[in-house]
């Protein structure tokens, strides 16, 4: 059953009803007004987190979700029954994607609990909106809005702060067993039997940090050979690398090319993974023969003048474990508090508002305010997060790609001025 996080699937909103065309048929008024009622709207389409849940494994046998259609409109004034929402359960921490553009549309980790990625379309108008005194029996209701389809790309990407990197029997099972309370909430993946265990580091004061054992990391790994490219996805999200390494070298392996090997792997597969603070354990100290100083001394060497710390541990009998812990918390506590999340870069409900919704760049002499207003902008700030630097640059990109910034200087906008949009005012600057 190969890898389970990650999917691909086909989801649709659902239609609008059709309003309804019917006149009032009574006893003793001939023409009865109109009374077509208006039709339901469509189902929505909604990603939710589910705790519970660690694996994509339930979308790789099902693989279509559409929402209910609205009904038609009846007569007497009678709404259409709206269409049911469909709502997709997903395990924290998965990245929804466009299936053509592998654009991310959300990560559904951190806030990010719940998720409306497509709504369904509106009921249309029954006939009954349409009369008007020239026209009292209009022949006319409004259809339903579409529905919306998507198709999209579904990858789970672990959330834990350290990960803990190195080749086959170096002990790290035996380390993560030693330092982590392994979490049962996050049960084993699904991946053959190669599984990221995650456990958590408690330390004092009720804090503590996630770490995740990434198995599986072989040379090849950054051109997908073997499985190593599976699991380099899931340190997209860690901020700290534990290297670990057999010192004793017990299966004729040398410590230093093997720590080169996996970051060379690392590179090529991101650099900015590769550029995060990184400390190397060296294990099985105990089962050192000979001259301990010389193993460490080879490694520091290599290693110091990148600024990587490396630290004597044995994980079978515990020494220094304690140390490396407390290093590697103190690189933690000095990182900025954000989590890595992938910022949004596609949005399914906008290709449908693509200017069918037209947007006003005004200026109010009173407030001595630029006013931006447009239902688009009310859904595009709904899913950006301006307080972020890369979400103010999205930002300024739609501003700009829609042509709002050209309009604002058609007004005559300044540096400095306000421009106030749905309760949002900031300075503009060019």
């Amino acid at each position: 059953m190969g890898f389970a996080d990650r999917a691909k699937i086909y989801i649709r909103s659902g239609k609008g009803g059709d309003g309804h065309i019917s006149f009032r048929r009574e006893k003793y008024v001939p023409n009865g007004g109109p009374d077509g009622g208006d039709g339901g709207d469509g189902g929505s389409v909604i990603f939710e987190v589910d705790e519970g849940q660690n694996t994509l494994a339930d979308y790789r046998h099902v693989r279509k979700y559409c929402a209910g259609d609205g009904a038609e409109g009846g007569k007497r004034n009678c709404r259409g029954k709206n269409g049911d929402d469909i709502v997709l359960k997903v395990p924290e921490g998965t990245v929804i994607k466009e299936l053509n553009t592998g654009k991310v549309i959300c990560d559904m980790s951190g806030d990010m609990r719940r998720f409306v990625i497509l709504e369904g379309g509106k009921g249309g108008n029954g006939n009954q909106h349409y009369a008007t005194s020239s026209m009292q029996a209009p022949r006319y209701a409004q259809p339903g809005q579409s529905a919306r389809e998507l198709e999209l790309f579904l990858e789970l990407k672990v959330i834990a702060d350290v990960g803990l990197v190195g080749f086959p029997n170096v002990g790290k099972s035996t380390f993560l067993s030693r330092v982590t309370n392994a979490r049962p909430k996050i049960a084993n993946y699904h991946f053959t039997t190669l599984q990221p265990n995650l456990g958590v580091v408690d330390m004092e004061g009720g804090q503590g940090f996630v770490i995740a054992d990434i198995p599986g990391l072989i040379e090849g790994a950054s051109e997908g050979v073997g499985l190593g490219f599976e699991f380099l996805r899931h340190i997209e999200r860690t901020k700290v690398l534990i290297h670990m390494v057999d010192a004793a070298g017990t299966e004729g392996r040398d410590p230093v090319e093997d720590i080169r090997a996996i970051r060379s792997e690392l590179e090529k597969y991101s650099p900015s993974i590769a550029a995060r603070p990184q400390i190397i354990a060296a294990n099985k100290m105990d089962a050192v023969s000979g001259d301990k100083t010389e193993v460490l001394d080879k490694l520091r060497a290599a290693f110091k003048p990148e600024g990587i710390k490396v630290i004597p541990i044995s994980a079978v009998s515990g020494e220094n474990v304690k140390e490396l812990i407390y290093e590697v918390w103190e690189i933690l506590k000095e990182l900025k508090e954000e989590n890595i999340v992938f910022e949004p870069e596609f949005f399914p409900m906008e290709d449908s508002l693509k200017m069918s919704e037209p947007f006003t760049v005004t200026y109010d002499p009173e407030e001595d305010e630029y006013v931006i207003e447009g239902p688009r902008i009310e859904k595009m700030l709904g899913y950006t997060n301006i307080e972020s630097e890369k979400g103010f640059v999205f930002f300024q990109n739609f501003l700009k790609d829609n042509g709002i910034l050209q309009q604002l200087e058609d007004l005559g906008i300044k540096d400095g001025d306000t421009v106030r949009m749905y309760g949002l005012s900031f300075d503009y600057y060019k």
